[in-house]
């Protein structure tokens, strides 16, 4: 997907969104979960992959439990310099964005960012 939705659905003269890059590659896969207070408060999961954050809308916020089941709404990718400071203005997302967690990941059997990235990458695929 890239970056070319999130940039369509922003005006950059009205909001200090950074228009984003695709970022340089890092020894691991990053992860960030972020509180989002915008015209409603939720969460966004954000996982790196291709250069850019995947990115998905909770709306009820994580839960400590892995019995309770949220709804995750998958959203445009986001550049990496997107999930930190305030995104005030006068956007639809506009609003405070705290770091809730972020750390690296990597997919199941392999800590190896290669074969994560295809292990992923083949999942990612047949999702969409």
């Amino acid at each position: 997907m890239g970056l070319e939705d999130y940039r369509k659905k922003r005006d950059f003269h009205r909001t200090p969104e950074p228009q984003g890059k695709t970022a340089a590659t890092e020894p691991a896969l990053r992860f960030v979960v972020h509180k989002h207070a915008a015209s409603h408060l939720h969460y966004d999961l954000r996982l790196e992959l291709d250069g850019v954050l995947k990115s998905w809308a909770v709306p009820k916020g994580p839960s400590l439990d892995p019995a309770v089941k949220r709804l995750a709404m998958m959203v445009e990718d986001h550049p990496f310099d997107s999930f930190r400071g305030d995104h005030s203005g006068r956007q639809l997302r506009a609003g405070a964005v705290i770091i809730w967690d972020e750390g690296t990941c990597h997919a199941y059997g392999t800590e190896e960012r290669s074969e994560s990235e295809r292990i992923l990458r083949q999942g990612w695929q047949r999702e969409i």
